[in-house]
């Protein structure tokens, strides 16, 4: 079993950045339902939502109205068990309605997925309806934009980036986008960018 399906399992795991760096994942938290600093990303969806990367799914099932992306076939699996909808696709896959999304999640540090936090709010801004938003879970401020190789617990390597709060705003206007907000819950850093 990869370290990152056992991650999606709820088995205790760490990110490894190519620096050598360990990062501890929250998988209790990613298996648990919705909580309050989630609420913060949730309760600002008030239409149809693209939860990229959606992993067990806690945000897709919590969102009612919406459907979860994942690339690994544990992490659909999972979503579908909490009677969600959900895909197993890339997100620079083509997706269903694509332009015509209300909002689009991209939680738990997903603004790092591929490495390029610019060219995934690009692609996600193609998804989107004019006027609508994405919402982005960041690392703490001070930590920069990085990217890097990463593997989860002796896995393959691939892409990805760290983001820190502060680095939000510079890439949200680099990819064409507005912040309408950013705010802070019991250390985690959340933020709404808005298409145009």
């Amino acid at each position: 079993m990869s370290g990152f399906t056992a991650g999606l399992l709820g088995v205790a795991c760490c990110i490894e950045l190519a620096s050598g760096e360990r990062i501890e994942l929250p998988v209790d938290r990613w298996h648990a339902d919705a909580d309050r600093s989630d609420a913060l990303l949730l309760d600002r969806c008030a239409g149809p939502t693209l939860d990229v990367g959606c992993g067990p799914g806690r945000l897709t099932a919590a969102l009612g109205i919406g459907l979860g992306v994942d690339v690994s076939p544990v992490a659909v699996a999972l979503t579908r068990a909490r009677g969600a909808a959900a895909l197993r696709r890339d997100v620079y896959e083509r997706l269903p309605a694509e332009g015509r999304w209300r909002h689009a999640l991209l939680a738990d540090g997903n603004i790092g997925i591929g490495g390029d936090p610019v060219r995934l709010l690009r692609r996600v801004s193609a998804l989107l309806a004019r006027g609508g938003s994405v919402l982005v879970e960041a690392d703490r401020p001070g930590t920069g934009l990085r990217p890097t190789l990463a593997r989860v617990d002796g896995g393959a390597w691939f892409d990805w980036a760290l983001v820190g709060a502060d680095s939000v705003p510079p890439a949200a206007a680099e990819a064409g986008y507005d912040v309408r907000w950013m705010s802070e819950h019991r250390g985690r850093w959340f933020a709404e960018l808005v298409r145009p």
